[in-house]
């Protein structure tokens, strides 16, 4: 992805996030040289836990085919998980626009509440894992709507409108876009792992190549490891 479209997606998502009343904590909008200055002063956790905006195209070079705006607003560690005291959770705001893709995957460790939280119908299609954790086609999927338990047959879709959720425990494989309208998602999850707890079907590249056409306004998590240390 070049910089300049990164740069004008953040831009576009934070207007977006705000017409349904959601603003973004202070963080969001330093410049890179702030939030160097910041990480290495009074808020070191920014980086620790891969707080802020996280912007992909799965490394297919379509992001307004397959793509997704994220930004993590909060999250633990692996270390609290384990022994279950401190902060065990995490929270983001997503945006799928219309008919983009969001590739089948599962998480290992993750459970997560996503959560429609405004625009057009979340819709998500949803498998179980083999032993193997690889797809199963053939299993019903017992989820969790609101509280309510819902069956699907393999490979059903699973439509939410504004202000409705679905709880997603390990091992559930699911795909998802938005469909009449752009739509703002919310999730809750356990401590989030980006690196290393999201399993795909097929290959894709979690994080985006970026083409340096232009400065960023705002770095991605993605950034930190080159902009930060």
């Amino acid at each position: 992805m070049k910089r300049s479209h990164v740069n004008d997606i953040i831009a576009e998502s934070d207007a977006f996030m705000k017409s349904f009343g959601f603003t973004l904590p202070p963080f969001a909008y330093w410049s890179p040289e702030q939030l160097k200055a910041r990480v290495a002063s009074d808020s070191p956790t920014i980086f620790d836990a891969r707080l802020g905006w996280d912007i992909t195209d799965y490394g297919k070079g379509r992001f307004e085919e397959f793509g997704l705006v994220l930004f993590t607003l909060r999250n633990g560690n692996a270390a609290n998980l384990k022994t279950g005291q401190g902060m065990v959770y995490a929270e983001k705001l997503m945006i799928t626009a219309k008919d983009q893709v969001n590739p089948l995957h599962r998480h290992a460790v993750k459970t997560e509440d996503i959560i429609n939280r405004g625009g057009g119908s979340l819709v998500l299609q949803m498998y179980n894992s083999k032993p193997d954790g690889s797809v199963d086609e053939e299993s019903d999927v017992v989820v969790a709507t609101d509280a309510r338990l819902r069956t699907l047959k393999a490979g059903d879709l699973l439509k939410l409108k504004a202000g409705e959720s679905v709880t997603l425990l390990p091992g559930n494989w699911h795909a998802f876009w938005a469909e009449g309208a752009d739509v703002l998602m919310g999730e809750v999850s356990t401590v989030n792992d980006d690196l290393t707890d999201n399993y795909f079907r097929e290959p894709v590249g979690r994080f985006s190549a970026i083409e340096e056409d232009a400065g960023p306004a705002h770095l991605l998590v993605s950034d930190y490891d080159t902009w930060l240390r």
